[in-house]
């Protein structure tokens, strides 16, 4: 039986290398995205069977629909990859709730809404993976990115009581931090880039592909869950 897998926000960043890169060993791949139509579809142009879904992850009744299209086209789901994130930047004092509530809502609350949509559909096909992005803003906080680093270590306590409740169904729920890549988010504040790699032991950033072949692997295991994996080289 051919695996399925669903990434949100797979249009682009690591999301697209994760698309591509399960698409490669031979899964189907399920795109969700939220406004990138464009990025979306040259995507699915690089892949075999492949399926893309516009919706709000942070929006409940949206992931059931996206949940209820993928079992009526597929009819399983093997991997979950929580992977949509939106953050906004400013010190805390000056936040407007506004986007504290919008970091929130996607970034945890979409967390939230996916795995309790697709668990049911992933424990009908004999159980799988679910991995959600966090990032090391969410075990060390970060000046500037409160509403972020609270989303993210949030995810990080949801990822273990997950794993506790949906293990008896074979489904493994670990959380990866892919640490501070060159993708379009990261390009998109070349001070922070530059900090980033300051801090790394070795002087360099966190590499798209390890980091999509560090997921791979996770995906393929059968005993790991609970887990947070670190890929990084920041202390």
């Amino acid at each position: 039986m051919q695996r399925c897998a669903l990434i949100t926000g797979g249009s682009r960043g690591l999301g697209r290398a994760l698309a591509l890169a399960l698409a490669s060993e031979g899964f189907r791949v399920a795109i969700n995205y939220l406004k990138s139509n464009k990025e979306a579809e040259a995507v699915l142009k690089s892949m075999g069977e492949a399926l893309s879904l516009k919706a709000d992850v942070s929006d409940s009744a949206s992931v059931v629909r996206m949940a209820s299209e993928i079992k009526k086209k597929w009819g399983r789901l093997d991997v979950l990859i929580n992977n949509a994130g939106v953050t906004a930047d400013a010190f805390l004092v000056k936040l407007k709730e506004e986007d504290w509530d919008r970091v929130i809502g996607t970034n945890l609350k979409g967390c939230f809404n996916t795995i309790r949509a697709f668990a049911p559909l992933i424990k009908e096909s004999g159980g799988g993976h679910i991995i959600n992005i966090s990032s090391i803003s969410g075990t060390r906080g970060k000046a500037g990115q409160a509403a972020y680093s609270a989303s993210k270590a949030a995810i990080l306590g949801l990822t273990v009581s997950a794993a506790r409740e949906l293990s008896e169904y074979n489904i493994r729920v670990n959380a990866v931090l892919p640490g501070y890549m060159p993708t379009d988010m990261g390009r998109a504040s070349p001070a922070a880039m530059d900090m980033a790699r300051g801090k790394s032991i070795i002087g360099k950033l966190s590499d798209p592909k390890e980091v999509t072949g560090f997921i791979s692997w996770l995906v393929g295991t059968t005993s790991v869950t609970g887990q947070v994996f670190t890929i990084d080289s920041r202390v």
